[in-house]
């Protein structure tokens, strides 16, 4: 079993980050993190999501280029913890503190280490049961900006080089690997399509609407998804239903408008009112890459006897009712927040 060094301060350290392309600054937290606790906790954040441009990686693969950091030593001191995002601080604070906790059973003493970077390092005074251990930043740097590099370049030895100073060297050796797979070419591609959407519309807020609806058929309740189109962001991610809200149209004359532009669902107005149970705005500043859009989402509960029939058209490729049941094997497929949602209307996420 590894040993950790003799002054260590802590039974446990904990990091907590998306790690969205880990580089020297990460590296930093976790060797003050090593050096502080006899065990490490790393919670990797925005979990379980569907890849997008500011979540390219899966919370497995950062796993995988974070244990390049550490020598087979300090290997066996580190733990790691998935968390999911709720878009939901306490939620999200309980979900952290449980991954840990069940992991630390019967520790006395557990440090956060981390260091204040800007308003997202706001979470770091969300757990007060914990000692604060801060950290004087070593290296500038931006994983933004490292993602814009290796998404953005076009030739392959010239992202190499610009990142060679700013990521550990097993980092950049996952990432050249990781580059020769058919996903880096989906992930490029939709980086310039970000990038080129954000520079188009610079607006400081966009509306959208969606509409969520749920039939029971023979006991089985179905909800009404959408896979977005090859041409779309997000491309071949499923979704609610819904889109931009036109000018002087209300949130909810949108949402119906979606849903039968999208699936070629057309109830009665009057039956569609009628199966209206829940409405929310969804307005997280970090629910899309795209920029700040918030969403008017309505669930509607029609009961019925039968799946009315429908069709993906405009920007999708399919509609599909899909039984409730196996929602949670959608979760990693699901656009932007759409698991979300989900949730807030149906129950998607484990109880925390």
């Amino acid at each position: 079993m590894s040993q950790p060094p003799e002054n260590t301060s802590f039974d446990v350290a904990v990091i907590i980050g998306r790690w969205q392309l880990p580089h020297l600054g990460h590296k930093t937290l976790l060797d003050k993190a090593l050096a502080t606790g006899r065990k490490v906790v790393v919670v990797i954040g925005s979990s379980y999501r569907a890849r997008n441009a500011s979540n390219p990686f899966t919370w497995e693969e950062r796993k995988a280029m974070l244990g390049t950091m550490l020598n087979d030593v300090d290997a066996g001191r580190v733990q790691f913890v998935p968390v999911r995002d709720y878009f939901d601080d306490e939620r999200w604070v309980k979900a952290v503190r449980a991954g840990v906790e069940a992991l630390t059973e019967g520790s006395r003493s557990i440090a956060l280490v981390g260091f204040k970077k800007d308003h997202s390092s706001y979470y770091l005074d969300n757990f007060p049961q914990w000692r604060g251990v801060r950290v004087d930043r070593e290296h500038d740097l931006d994983a933004t900006g490292l993602r814009n590099v290796f998404f953005g370049a076009t030739d392959a030895k010239a992202r190499m080089s610009v990142l060679r100073p700013f990521v550990p060297t097993g980092v950049l050796a996952h990432l050249q690997a990781w580059a020769q797979l058919p996903v880096f070419a989906e992930r490029a591609r939709e980086h310039v399509a970000v990038r080129e959407y954000r520079e188009r519309w610079t607006a400081p807020a966009y509306l959208t609407a969606d509409a969520l609806v749920r039939y029971t058929c023979d006991g089985k309740r179905y909800l009404l998804l959408v896979r977005r189109g090859p041409k779309a962001i997000g491309a071949g991610q499923w979704a609610v239903p819904g889109g931009f809200v036109n000018d002087g149209e209300p949130g909810y004359t949108a949402a119906v408008r979606e849903l039968a532009e999208e699936t070629g669902f057309r109830p009665l107005a009057s039956s569609l009112r009628a199966g209206l149970r829940d409405q929310h705005t969804f307005e997280h500043p970090g629910r899309s890459p795209r920029g700040r859009l918030v969403s008017f989402a309505y669930f509607f509960d029609m009961g019925g006897e039968r799946l009315p029939e429908i069709r993906g058209a405009d920007d999708v490729d399919e509609a599909r009712w899909v039984e409730e049941s196996e929602l949670p094997a959608y979760e990693s497929l699901l656009f932007e927040d759409h698991a979300a949602i989900l949730d807030r209307f149906v129950g998607l996420f484990p109880k925390v």
